[in-house]
């Protein structure tokens, strides 16, 4: 084999072992015995020359730039059977691979879709999630559903609905009523790695000049909910988010009133997708389900 391509059962087990952490991880979730593992990434290392691991104590982990090669491979891997997906497809159907974000995505578009099957059954719509920016030249998507700005080079976007954030709690966190901005201040922040602006931008459109910010760092939406329903922090939590869990009791906002706050949701497609029939359909579809004032399903 050339030197630098490794045979695809290595890499899927270099990215099964980064993803899970152990070597008994990962065979579980391959189907391969854990001497099995070792033998694949002791074969990968020993191809492309350069030391995968270090030792922590009784475990094996892997170096920064193993790390950062395992990344890479996952992509390529993903796209490998996002190919494969589309060979077996029937030739006459029309694919659309459409990246999103976790949270959003399962919440807005997803309970929507069934819509969208029933109004263009010809239409395969592949999902895959993404929290870092996509990238149409690299990446096997069509499209992307994304948060930010529209100024996505080489792309066309269309606007899906704005944010409003509520900060909220656990009732058990709160020792004193609060009743000011500084309030919130005071309290641990629970923050989150797609906007790490957002509760600089919330205190200062409140009148609250530099603030002192603290608290933990998340990567999804989903896990900052849960740190505040545990009294981990406060929260800077969209209104889809935010409304359950109050309704419910399990949550108390901390201001009388949503924020929005900059940037919004948008589909994005590159321009030289901009004609594509199965991407045509879904954009027309979408413009029927982009009103600010429409009521998340819950």
């Amino acid at each position: 084999m050339a030197p630098h391509l490794p045979s695809m059962t290595a890499l899927r087990v270099l990215e099964a072992f980064d993803r899970l952490g152990s070597t008994t991880s990962a065979g579980a979730a391959l189907g391969l015995t854990q001497s099995a593992v070792s033998r694949q990434l002791k074969a990968l290392e020993s191809q492309l020359g350069t030391p995968l691991f270090i030792r922590e104590g009784r475990n094996l982990v892997l170096t920064p730039a193993a790390q950062d090669y395992a990344d890479e491979m996952r992509d390529i891997l993903a796209r490998v059977a996002q190919a494969g997906l589309r060979l077996h497809a029937p030739t006459n159907a029309g694919q659309l691979t459409l990246a999103i974000l976790p949270t959003f995505g399962m919440r807005w578009l997803v309970p929507r879709l069934p819509d969208f099957a029933r109004a263009h059954p010809e239409v395969t719509i592949n999902l895959v999630t993404r929290l870092k920016p996509f990238n149409f030249t690299s990446e096997a998507i069509d499209a992307a559903i994304h948060f930010g700005i529209a100024d996505w080079p080489g792309t066309d976007a269309m606007r899906l609905r704005s944010e409003t954030v509520l900060p909220v709690a656990a009732p058990g966190l709160l020792t004193r009523p609060v009743e000011s901005a500084e309030d919130v201040a005071a309290l641990p922040l629970l923050h989150i790695e797609t906007r790490a602006e957002a509760w600089q931008t919330w205190f200062k459109s409140h009148g609250v000049e530099n603030p002192r910010i603290t608290g933990t760092v998340h990567d999804q939406f989903s896990t900052i909910t849960q740190a505040a329903l545990h009294g981990l922090g406060a929260a800077l939590l969209p209104t889809y988010l935010a409304d359950p869990e109050i309704n419910a009791g399990r949550l108390v906002p901390l201001w009388d009133a949503p924020t929005e706050m900059p940037g919004a949701y948008y589909l994005v497609w590159p321009k030289a997708r901009a004609d594509d029939p199965a991407l045509t359909a879904f954009r027309g579809w979408l413009t029927a389900q982009t009103d600010d004032e429409d009521l998340l399903p819950r």
